[in-house]
Parts: structure tokens; C-alpha cells; sequence
């Protein structure tokens, strides 16, 4: 078994989970092996120690202008400092150079900014931090920003999503490099699922709350999240609420950005993965609970959400 060479690349101010939950979720397969199935590197300008946003300190184990091919990984983590790292003519360079002696190439939350300044992701479908998609797109215009998915893969190139998504990113490599049993094996010791489907949504809006400067939709939502099997067409709800139906759609649309019965949809589709996830509930019984009536209806909703269908769904949850 030939052990993987995998540099990450870290910078002043970077995000300490975005280091950890790569490099740990790589160690954890090594333990595993009879062999290490990775060879993992922290590499930083000039191999100096970095502050991580929280204050903390790394040791880098190399210097970035130092590390040589071929690697099977390079990947650029985010932080706090992204800004300046994509600003940094040495870590562009270098890291453009790294890349194309390189089999694969991937980026955790804003690191993506350090590939997109390397030229990397012109013509490419990516992911960030979902605060970050917006800037990141409007700096880089040869670049599709897509804040929506946990993780994207495009050709060689994968980004991820904020923070903990770089778990999910880790885990698939290792499964996609080792197989399912290790990746699995992994995540059982690392008290995490085994993976959640790339293109999940990365803010669930029972942990996004509403615009707060309306308090109808404030009102609305919560009323959506708490009642997902009563009647929630656009009509009940604007009666509920005591305003027309146009009058509470153009209100989703201005503070959420979409109309209530998108909302709506959404609300019962993630209520309905929580389910699959957490319970062994038959589909009918998910269905009904989460107000879509029929098992086909949630199927065909998870298909639209996620990609997948729920049964899939369950299975890359279950670490048993």
C-alpha cells in the first residue's frame, strides 16, 4: 500500500478547526492500517509556527516554498486571514505551483479564496462559507459560487463549506481513497456520521433564524417549524397572520429570500432528514409527521433537496 503525501497549507489568523478537523479525521485512518495510509504535512510560509484566529498557536512541519512533488493532496485551509494569504504572492505561487503536481486539489471555507487568487477555480462550480459566497464571487467572476452544498467536487479540484464541512470533505476522501469500511470506521471513533451527502444544505433553518426586523415572518416561521404537519398553504398562513397572501409573500421574499411555500418545503424536508437520521421511523410515518403525506411526496421532495433519496439519506447517517 503506497502511503499518500497530503500537504495543508496553513497562514497567520487560520481557522483552527479548519487545520484539525482535516488533519485528525487523516491521522484517525492512519491508526487503522498496518502502514499509514497517509503521510499529512502542515506547511506555512517559511515552515514558521501561525496564530490560529482563536489565539492559538501551530508548528508547521514544513516549509511551503520547500515541499516538492508529487502530492496526492493539496489543501488550503480557511480562516480569519484568508484575505491576506490570497494577497500573499508567496502562498499564491507556491500553491500554484504545488497544484499541478498534484492528483488532488481542495480548499476548507475561505481557503478557497487562496485557490481562486491561484488561478484555480476560473470556469469551476465551488463552495465556500456561506457568508463568504457572496464576496468570494464578486472578487473572482470567472468563478460559479454555489453556497449551498456541504462540499463540491469539480474535475480534481473539491471545496467545502465552513468549519466542520471539512470533516464531511476528509471523510470522503478517505472512503473514496480507501473504501467505505475505513471511512465508516472512521467516523464511528471520530463520534460523527459517516458522511453527510455533499450537497446538503450547509444552514438548516432551525439553526438560521429569521430576519428578526420583521416580526410577522418571525412569527410565520416559527409557527412553520413547530405545526409542519398542519395546513401551511400560503393562504392559511397569510390568514393566520391577518394579511393577504401577496402581502406575506412579498414579505418571505424581502427577509428570506424566498416565498412561503419554498419555506415551507424546505422546513418539512429537513425536519424529515433529522428523522432519518436520528430515528428508525418508517418513511410513511416521517411523511406524515413532517406534512407531506405520502412516502413518494418525501421522496420526491428529498430527491429536489438533497439528491438523494431518504432511504440513501438514512444509510450515509448510520455509523452502525
Amino acid at each position: 500500500m503506497e502511503t499518500r503525501r497530503v500537504v495543508v497549507v496553513a497562514y497567520e489568523a487560520v481557522g483552527l478547526l479548519d487545520l484539525a478537523c482535516v488533519t485528525s479525521t487523516l491521522e484517525e485512518a492512519n491508526w487503522q492500517g498496518a502502514a499509514p495510509y497517509y503521510e499529512v504535512r502542515v506547511a506555512t510560509p517559511g515552515g514558521h509556527a501561525v496564530t490560529c484566529g482563536t489565539g492559538l498557536t501551530v508548528q508547521a512541519q514544513q516549509a511551503l516554498e520547500r515541499i516538492t512533488g508529487p502530492l496526492d493532496t493539496l489543501l488550503v485551509s480557511g480562516g480569519i486571514g484568508h484575505e491576506d494569504a490570497a494577497a500573499n504572492p508567496l502562498i499564491v505561487a507556491h500553491v500554484r505551483r504545488l497544484a499541478r503536481e498534484s492528483r488532488r486539489v481542495a480548499s476548507v471555507c475561505t481557503g478557497a479564496y487562496v485557490l481562486a487568487a491561484a488561478g484555480l477555480l476560473d470556469g469551476r462550480r465551488v463552495t465556500t462559507h456561506w457568508q463568504q459566497a457572496r464576496t468570494l464571487a464578486a472578487h473572482f467572476p470567472r468563478v460559479t459560487v454555489d453556497p449551498a452544498p456541504i462540499f463540491i467536487r469539480d474535475g480534481n479540484v473539491a471545496t467545502s463549506a465552513g468549519v466542520t464541512a471539512a470533516l464531511d470533505l476528509a471523510l470522503a476522501f478517505v472512503e473514496e481513497d480507501n473504501g467505505a469500511e475505513l471511512a465508516r470506521t472512521v467516523a464511528r471513533n471520530l463520534v460523527t456520521y459517516l458522511q453527510r451527502p455533499g450537497n446538503q444544505a450547509q444552514m438548516s433553518m432551525f439553526v438560521s433564524a429569521p430576519s428578526p426586523a420583521n416580526d410577522l415572518v418571525k412569527r410565520t416561521t416559527e409557527y412553520i417549524t413547530g405545526n409542519l404537519a398542519a395546513d401551511l398553504t400560503t393562504p392559511a398562513l397569510a390568514t393566520a397572520a391577518g394579511v393577504s397572501d401577496r402581502h406575506l409573500t412579498r414579505l418571505f421574499l424581502k427577509h428570506l429570500g424566498l416565498p412561503p411555500g419554498r419555506f415551507v418545503r424546505q422546513a418539512r424536508t429537513e425536519a424529515a432528514a433529522h428523522l432519518l437520521a436520528a430515528t428508525s421511523l418508517p418513511l410513511a410515518s416521517i411523511a406524515a409527521r413532517c406534512g407531506f403525506g405520502t412516502a413518494e411526496t418525501l421522496r420526491q421532495a428529498f430527491l429536489g433537496r438533497y439528491g438523494i433519496p431518504p432511504s440513501r439519506y438514512r444509510l450515509t447517517q448510520s455509523a452502525g
